[in-house]
């Protein structure tokens, strides 16, 4: 009984959290699935130490392997080259997410060099999608932004089910943990702030 009353209080949670994203995008259908499945008490896959409790507190970002739109391969030790990084979790067809991206450009070009930003992008159908690949590279060039971006493949899942509307931005140190709550929707100034309290600036 106490285990239902917690999860059904985080699920009221994740229904505040949908009713104020006045600044982001909605999920997909594989989030409203993945949503559903949460609803009816079915047991959340995560990697080791991801409570289903509390989807952020305490994490680790999963293992994954996936590919930036360069076309390189990418896996979680990129979390190991910085003391912090930002990831930044958008789709092509948010325009919270497209609006924000030239400020966001322009931030990583300012970062300290401890600090990284990384794009994650979280509608491509597979690696060979074409059709969100140009999108993406087109949003990209216009905003100005020459940063990081990344694909989000099947390894995100134990993070991604957690999104409930992009820009969703973590952080994450360099032991792969993600630190902090997240910020749901378009925040750049919040971004900034919690970079600079996390170093005690």
């Amino acid at each position: 009984m106490m285990w239902k009353n917690r999860f059904l209080r985080f699920g009221g949670i994740l229904f505040f959290m949908m009713t104020v994203l006045l600044t982001g995008c909605g999920g997909t259908a594989d989030d409203a699935k993945q949503a559903e499945n949460s609803e009816t008490g079915q047991e959340v896959q995560n990697s080791e130490n991801n409570s289903a409790e509390e989807p952020y507190n305490n994490w680790k970002m999963p293992a994954f392997t996936t590919k930036e739109l360069d076309g390189n391969e990418v896996t979680e030790e990129i979390f190991a080259k910085k003391d912090l990084t930002v990831v930044n979790i958008w789709g092509t067809f948010c325009t919270p997410c497209i609006g924000e991206m030239p400020a966001l450009g322009e931030w990583a070009e300012s970062l300290p060099d401890n600090v990284q930003l990384i794009g994650l992008i979280s509608d491509f159908e597979g690696e060979d999608d074409t059709e969100h690949h140009e999108l993406a590279s087109a949003i990209l060039e216009k905003a100005d932004a020459d940063f990081l971006q990344i694909i989000a493949n099947a390894d995100f899942g134990p993070v991604m089910r957690w999104v409930v509307g992009v820009p969703t931005t973590l952080f994450v140190d360099k032991e792969g943990n993600i630190v902090g709550d997240p910020i749901v929707g378009a925040d750049v100034e919040g971004y900034k702030q919690f970079v600079e309290d996390y170093f005690g600036e």
